[in-house]
């Protein structure tokens, strides 16, 4: 299984950026979600999807600016990021599982993982 990612960068306050992440090697359907590591903080779950589409989660810190979206046909997902500010600035990784399923309430565990997308938000 490889996870892609493509996107990030910097950005003034108040910006937008968009991540994309292209999963590959998976043979079956697979939960997929954005997480966030800023320096010296714990890393956070973003927002994920589940394995059907149905369920979606976000973080109190993004609802309302993020959306997070993908595309099975492309086997990519994508997080939009909309009115960013400097505590949004971390590396943000991409990742997968074929068995988890994210609730209304957390992303969950993920066994695979993108290399990492630096996201500077400059005030």
């Amino acid at each position: 299984v490889q996870l892609v990612q493509s996107g990030g960068g910097l950005v003034q306050s108040g910006g937008s950026l968009r991540l994309s992440c292209t999963a590959s090697g998976f043979t079956d359907d697979y939960s997929i979600g954005w997480f966030r590591q800023a320096p010296g903080k714990q890393r956070e779950g973003v927002s994920c999807i589940s394995r059907s589409g149905e369920t979606v989660y976000y973080s109190n810190s993004v609802r309302g600016r993020f959306t997070m979206t993908r595309d099975r046909a492309k086997n990519t997902a994508y997080l939009e990021m909309n009115r960013l500010t400097h505590e949004d600035t971390a590396v943000y990784y991409c990742a997968a599982d074929p068995l988890n399923d994210p609730t209304v309430a957390l992303c969950g565990a993920m066994e695979y993982w993108g290399r990492g997308s630096q996201v500077t938000v400059s005030s």
